[in-house]
């Protein structure tokens, strides 16, 4: 196996240990709920959910919109992933911050409903 297929592999591997990783945490977080979570931590576990929501859009847009360059250094196209990952992980947060208010508010207000939390 060449060393640019083997880097590529783990470039891949590692993309997918981190998104895997995320999806365990907001998966976790939501499990964990129960009428004993306070409305603040509600609150916290909505915005990580839309937060990794908007993520994964972004990333799927990314790949849609992304040309694959044959003759790219995997070392180059292992960094740029890894940079790009991460600058999209910060979007997605801010977004999310700015203009996701009434998706995050109306997923607390039903939550907080369905587990009988109150402030």
């Amino acid at each position: 196996m060449a060393l640019d297929a083997i880097t590529a592999m783990m470039s891949t591997n590692a993309s997918n240990a981190a998104a895997s990783s995320k999806a365990d945490s907001v998966t976790g977080n939501l499990k964990n709920i129960s009428s004993e979570t306070s409305a603040d931590e509600l609150m916290d576990v909505c915005k990580d959910f839309a937060s990794y929501f908007v993520e994964e859009i972004l990333k799927e847009m990314k790949e849609n919109m992304t040309l694959e360059e044959e003759d790219e250094d995997p070392t180059v196209s292992m960094m740029t992933d890894y940079h790009m990952d991460s600058t999209i992980e910060l979007l997605a947060d801010e977004l999310t911050d700015t203009v996701g208010g009434g998706f995050i508010q109306q997923m607390y207000e039903q939550m907080k409903r369905n587990y009988n939390i109150t402030e």
